[in-house]
């Protein structure tokens, strides 16, 4: 029979005991971390928060605003002058 080894500080959920569904459901907290995946992830969340920023750049320079309507729903108008 295998001597158990006590867990040492930095063993992590590993050195935890856990049940076979926990580890199914939560899979992450096991896996060894896949650089490439974390990449194309990151780079996918960058690329849509710059998306996102340049619309908004974009509305604004054109001179529109959100505006909420009566019924709660929101519109982009533009801005209009009293002077005009």
């Amino acid at each position: 029979m295998p001597e158990k080894k006590e867990p040492a500080p930095g063993d992590g959920l590993r050195s935890v005991r856990t049940t076979s569904l926990f580890r199914a459901v939560n899979f992450e907290l096991y896996v060894k971390p896949n650089l490439v995946i974390m990449g194309l992830g990151l780079t996918a969340f960058v690329g849509c928060v710059g998306y996102i920023t340049y619309m908004r750049s974009h509305y604004d320079a054109m001179g529109y605003y959100p505006a909420v309507q009566e019924d709660g729903t929101e519109q982009f108008v533009k801005k209009k002058s009293k002077w005009d």
